[in-house]
């Protein structure tokens, strides 16, 4: 991809739009940035890119600025249906995101890892297998450093571990991962695509570029992702916990079994700290992967034994005279939710709500009736929400995240799960999920 000259013009300033306009800016473009964010609110990119003779532009999107660009990079979370990089479309523009404008600047292998929920998990598991193995690897994407920053040719990386979006996937061409790994698809972001189909294809795009050469990781037991394994042209490896495969990855939720080109392993999950169903399913997802790159079983097993998750992803906060707190601010959408639900058989009180992401909450009914003994709603979803699930168990309304871990507290009797899995993103109330796990804690550590 040649650079030189050419009038660029980067889409969002956060961590990544940082990156890629430095990147642009050292293969001699012409570089113009703009951020729907005023000036003030941002800082620490004023002053990273001040002095680099970059165009910047703040408090909103110029039209006239998009149509006499060369190219234009969208950060992660930027919408393309905006009426601007519409307009560049249609003029001829050439629109691409972060990972598209780093992939022919990438020398290494890239498994790139997808999906509704789950993503950060596995990528990070997979990275630490191959690390310890021995081998360097760089971890990027939505997770660690912009695919951006793994250009500059300084380190030598033996492979790239990237967790990818459905937004970054939009607005791929020629973006090729070796093994692809294909989670989960479930309801999401419907604030943001004009249909659940426009999400499902966003996420299938992962596959678009790979051929028989490459390996396609998939989960058996995901309706969605099977319906569209036809049109995957890479060798395919399945995961499921309902069906011991011939070939793939199988769990009883004790053991996880490996078969691969005739050959089985075992992986006993005892001395596993991940716990949940959906972990099993990301625990299957990332060996696979790690073992088709060619990681040691030893290695696959000593993370296994000692990786233990996430912050704000079914996190254990504390016990008060038998009642177990559980920060679950990670569970953005209703998917996640019901994979947190299966993973308790205690009566569980649930905290719920936030800024509305339109998801159909029906997976959730027969679980909140069954498993939930008391439903706590707060923020701009909570009478969506009250209204949809009536009548599926006790229902109570907070008006903040402080307030509802109180009833939780009085609500709550020795053996229960307290659970905070909003089912709804955090920009109501919150700047993002963590601030939101982090008040939880601290509302719950007051206790």
């Amino acid at each position: 991809m040649d650079l030189h000259g050419k009038r660029v013009l980067v889409v969002g300033l956060a961590r990544t739009g940082i990156a890629t306009a430095k990147f642009l800016k050292t293969k001699g473009s012409l570089v113009t940035t703009t951020e729907v964010q005023p000036k003030e609110e941002m800082k620490e990119a004023d002053k990273e890119l001040k002095g680099m003779g970059i165009s910047m532009e703040w408090g909103g999107h110029q039209v006239e600025t998009f149509l006499k660009q060369d190219m234009i990079v969208v950060s992660p979370g930027v919408d393309l249906s905006i009426a601007p990089i519409q307009k560049a479309i249609q003029k001829g523009v050439q629109v691409i995101s972060e990972i598209e404008l780093a992939y022919p600047f990438i020398r290494a292998p890239i498994i790139g890892v997808t999906g509704t929920n789950g993503k950060t998990t596995t990528t990070l598991l997979i990275g630490e297998m191959l690390k310890e193995d021995g081998k360097k690897v760089g971890v990027g994407g939505n997770v660690g450093e912009p695919l951006i920053l793994f250009t500059n040719g300084k380190e030598r990386w033996d492979v790239l571990v990237v967790e990818i979006s459905s937004f970054q996937l939009e607005a791929i061409h020629e973006f090729r991962p070796s093994i692809s790994v294909l989670l989960n698809i479930t309801e999401d972001h419907l604030d943001r695509y004009p249909s659940y189909l426009d999400y499902i294809t966003a996420k299938m795009r992962i596959f678009r570029n790979q051929n028989s050469g490459d390996w396609a990781i998939l989960n058996r037991d995901d309706p969605i992702v099977m319906q569209g394994q036809g049109k995957v042209k890479a060798k395919k490896i399945l995961f499921s916990l309902k069906e011991a495969l011939g070939e793939g990855a199988f769990s009883d939720g004790r053991t996880i079994s490996l078969r691969l080109g005739g050959e089985k392993e075992e992986y006993p999950l005892a001395q596993a700290p991940l716990k949940g169903v959906h972990n099993v399913e990301n625990m299957m997802a990332a060996l696979t992967a790690a073992r088709v790159f060619g990681c040691s079983k030893k290695a696959v097993q000593e993370v296994l034994n000692r990786f233990e998750g996430l912050e704000h992803r079914l996190e254990f906060v504390r016990e008060i005279e038998g009642v177990r707190f559980y920060n679950d601010s990670k569970g953005t959408n209703v998917g996640s939710v019901v994979k947190s639900l299966q993973s308790f058989s205690e009566p569980v009180i649930l905290i719920a709500g936030g800024k509305d992401k339109n998801g159909d909450l029906t997976p959730l009914k027969a679980l909140v009736r069954e498993r939930v003994k008391c439903l706590i709603l707060m923020g701009e979803a909570k009478e969506r929400m009250a209204h949809e699930l009536e009548g599926q168990t006790d229902t109570v309304m907070a008006k903040t995240l402080e307030e509802a871990v109180r009833l939780a507290h009085q609500k709550a009797r020795g053996g229960d799960i307290v659970l905070l899995s909003p089912a709804c993103s955090s920009f109501d109330m919150f700047k993002d999920y963590k601030e939101r796990g982090r008040i939880f804690k601290e509302a719950v550590h007051r206790i």
